[in-house]
C-alpha cells in the first residue's frame, strides 16, 4: 500500500485546528477552523474526496481519531460520511483500549508498535493507506521515510505557531512536485512525492 498523507495547512507550515474553533487548543491555539474562509468545492474539496476516493484504508493518530469518531457517524446517509465511516481505519496510539468508544471498523495499532507496524501495512498488496491531520504521526512517518505522497492543501494565510507535520531532526529530504492547482480562493493543492536517489 502507498502511504499518503493529505493535510491543510498555512503558508507557515501550521496545521493545528484547521476544522474548527474546539479541534485542538493546545498550546493557546487560537485560530480553529482557519481553512474555512479558503475551502472551495471544487479544487480543495475534490481533493479532499479524490484522496479518500483512492484509498483502501486510513490511518490516524488518536486524537485525530478520536475527533473524526466523534462527527462521521452523525451524518450517516451522505455519501462522503458514508464513505469516511465504512472504510477500514487504524488508529496509533498508546492510550486508548479496546474498550474505548468504537467507530466502524477501526483496528488499534498500539504507540510502541507503531512503526513496524505500519511497515508492514505499506508492504502489503492494496490501494492508498491515507492519513489526515495526525501532525505527531505525520512527523514520525516522514522521519521513517515511510510516505509515498504528500497532498499539501496550503492556504493563503500565516497563523504565527502552532503544530507541524516535519520533523525537525536535521535531515534533508528532497521532494518532486508532481502536480499543484490552485482554488478560485488562493489555496494550492500541492502534490509531492519523495525525489528517486541520484
Amino acid at each position: 500500500m502507498r502511504i499518503v498523507v493529505s493535510e491543510f495547512m498555512s503558508l507557515d507550515g501550521v496545521v493545528q485546528a484547521p476544522g474548527g474553533p474546539g479541534e485542538d487548543t493546545d498550546g493557546g491555539f487560537a485560530h480553529g477552523g482557519w481553512s474555512h474562509p479558503f475551502f472551495d468545492p471544487e479544487v480543495v474539496g475534490g481533493a479532499f474526496a479524490g484522496a479518500l476516493d483512492a484509498a483502501e484504508a486510513l490511518l490516524f493518530g488518536r486524537r485525530t481519531w478520536q475527533t473524526m469518531a466523534a462527527a462521521w457517524p452523525e451524518r450517516a446517509g451522505d455519501p462522503f460520511a458514508d464513505r469516511m465511516n465504512s472504510i477500514r481505519k487504524y488508529v496509533v496510539s498508546s492510550t486508548l483500549d479496546d474498550s474505548a468508544p468504537a467507530w466502524d471498523n477501526t483496528t488499534r495499532i498500539p504507540g510502541g508498535e507503531a512503526v513496524p507496524r505500519i511497515r508492514e501495512l505499506r508492504a502489503a498488496e492494496g490501494g492508498d493507506l491515507l492519513v489526515m491531520g495526525s501532525p505527531t504521526l505525520v512527523r514520525t512517518l516522514l522521519a521513517e521515510g515511510l510516505v509515498d505522497e504528500l497532498r499539501l492543501i496550503v492556504m493563503p494565510v500565516l497563523l504565527g505557531g502552532g503544530k507541524s507535520i516535519f520533523p525537525a531532526d536535521g535531515v534533508l529530504r528532497t521532494l518532486e512536485l508532481v502536480s499543484t492547482v490552485t482554488g478560485a480562493a488562493g489555496a494550492q493543492v500541492c502534490t509531492y512525492r519523495p525525489a528517486a536517489a541520484s
